[in-house]
């Protein structure tokens, strides 16, 4: 018996060694951790359980039958954090690059099975070259198992990927069908062909991290939702957004105690907006100063920055926040915002979070580039993201609400429950100038007429009470009280039940 002991030790030793103390070396030099430190840093301490430990690939060409490495270039299994179940498949780069066999993917598509029978959350800790080549077509199909599980698993159990290490080809799909995506800079890269390839087909030269780097996929492409100096800095934002995330589906985002007052005021929201209707000021003083502890969890900060999203604690429970943000572009909204704004709003509806939305909206961007580029579609898809969503919805206007974007931002016409005004809101068609240029053309050529139809425009129709009058607007509220009114509200909507008509599935305007 003991010495069948000792052979399994010596069998655990070596598939925890991986590709060798030698490649381990190098993934350090490279400012990397390996497969199994990832892990555990990302779960509580003592609390993973490694499966398929032992699993080897089963290919036979090109010599591979003598080059098999126990775990087979992935370690997987289950753990905690903070004390809440997750599933875990951490891919190992020294293992032939972390390159994707069949039985890697099997060992993939094991713990997803078992998360969507459990209901926990799936996170992946991808650093791969892509398919294993000498698999050929098997590691595709191991890819496509892989992809497929992604979908059924959508708006089930929550899916987080990070990108720590090469991403590419077919490898960049699942990822991109999960719920988060971060990265880490300088080493992680996500494209669907090299820069090697770009060169030979469009004759572009381009480097690795200009392609697909952590910033451009966080700034300019808004594939990845946030990008991190480091693994271990990373890896911690992970635990934090698993704190704002239900397990699944069927169950209510997790609480967590707070000392602070759920009707506790703050005076210098009174003075947040300017005088001057033109002039910018930081939407983020007011989510921050709204939240329990001034807590927020942003996401995708630094793509689409005239529209702000992320988590926040409001009574100790976690709500999505949506948000235009003057400071850019006077807070238009305009295609890559649409797009960021709707899909936050799918997540939290996907997963019981309810939705507070703090407007400041002077319209759709204008422009032919715009126009060309698609605006009316993903317009609508925010539009079809709020009308579409069930959970809780409050919604606040701190100043302009102008035209269609009024409609779209959580509006009462989009069965927002709780729709408040601020006394500076301006709900209109569009702003006071360009309203009288047009109602008043003729008068066009007498600047202290049109002056004097604007200022009765303003007064008529550049406030919350003709709204308000018409049932739009619940209350105009004083901004110092903001907090304490979502926070009665949101309770209020504890039990709210509200069902869509039966369908396979609407058809958003991808």
């Amino acid at each position: 018996m003991l010495d069948i002991i000792d052979e399994l030790d010596k069998k655990r030793q070596a598939a925890r060694l991986g590709g060798g103390q030698k490649r381990i070396d190098n993934q350090h030099r490279k400012g990397k951790l390996t497969a199994r430190e990832r892990i555990e840093l990302l779960l509580d301490p003592d609390s993973f359980e490694e499966w398929d430990m032992f699993k080897e690939h089963r290919c036979t060409d090109f010599g591979m039958e003598k080059d098999k490495i126990p775990s087979d270039g992935v370690v997987t299994g289950c753990g905690f954090i903070n004390g809440r179940l997750v599933f875990v498949f951490s891919q190992d780069f020294t293992v032939f690059g972390g390159a994707l066999s069949e039985a890697h993917a099997e060992k993939i598509c094991k713990i997803m099975d078992h998360a969507m029978r459990v209901g926990a959350p799936v996170i992946g800790l991808n650093d791969s070259g892509g398919a294993r080549i000498q698999e050929g077509v098997a590691s595709l199909g191991g890819y496509a198992d892989v992809f497929q599980r992604n979908v059924l698993a959508s708006g089930v159990v929550p899916q987080i990927s990070m990108i720590m290490g090469p991403c590419a080809g077919g490898a960049v799909y699942s990822p991109a069908m999960t719920d988060f995506i971060f990265m880490v800079k300088d080493s992680s890269y996500m494209f669907v062909t090299g820069p090697d390839v770009v060169k030979t087909v469009t004759h572009e030269e381009v480097t690795a991290e200009e392609l697909g780097g952590a910033v451009t996929h966080s700034t300019r492409s808004g594939v990845a939702d946030l990008a991190f100096e480091n693994d271990v800095e990373a890896l911690a934002y992970v635990r934090r957004l698993i704190n704002y995330l239900p397990s699944n589906n069927r169950e209510k985002p997790p609480m967590q105690q707070t000392d602070d007052p759920a009707d506790r005021f703050d005076f210098s929201l009174d003075t947040l907006i300017p005088n001057n209707p033109n002039q910018p000021y930081d939407m983020k003083e007011l989510i921050v100063k709204v939240a329990d502890d001034t807590d927020f969890f942003e996401v995708q900060a630094d793509h689409a920055k005239n529209i702000i999203t992320g988590f926040i604690r409001l009574s100790g429970s976690t709500v999505g926040v949506v948000a235009n943000q003057p400071m850019v572009l006077a807070g238009c909204l305009d295609s890559k915002a649409s797009i960021k704004g709707a899909r936050f709003v799918r997540v939290g509806d996907a997963f019981n979070i309810p939705v507070v939305t703090f407007v400041d909206v002077p319209g759709f961007l204008p422009g032919t580039a715009q126009e060309y580029g698609g605006i009316i579609k993903h317009g609508a898809k925010l539009l079809y993201a709020y009308a579409e969503c069930t959970v809780p919805k409050v919604t606040v206007i701190t100043r302009k609400a102008y035209g269609g974007a009024y409609d779209v931002m959580s509006s009462k016409h989009l069965r927002g429950d709780v729709n408040f005004a601020w006394p500076s809101a301006e709900i209109a068609v569009m702003g006071p100038k360009g309203a009288v240029e047009i109602i008043f053309r003729n008068e066009k050529d007498d600047p202290l007429k049109l002056a004097a139809r604007e200022a009765e425009y303003k007064d008529k129709f550049a406030n919350p009470f003709v709204a308000g009058s018409r049932g739009f607007i619940d209350d105009v509220i004083m901004p110092h009280c903001t907090r304490k009114r979502i926070c009665r509200s949101l309770a209020m909507l504890t039990n709210k039940q509200l069902e869509n008509p039966w369908r396979k599935h609407g058809n958003i305007p991808l």
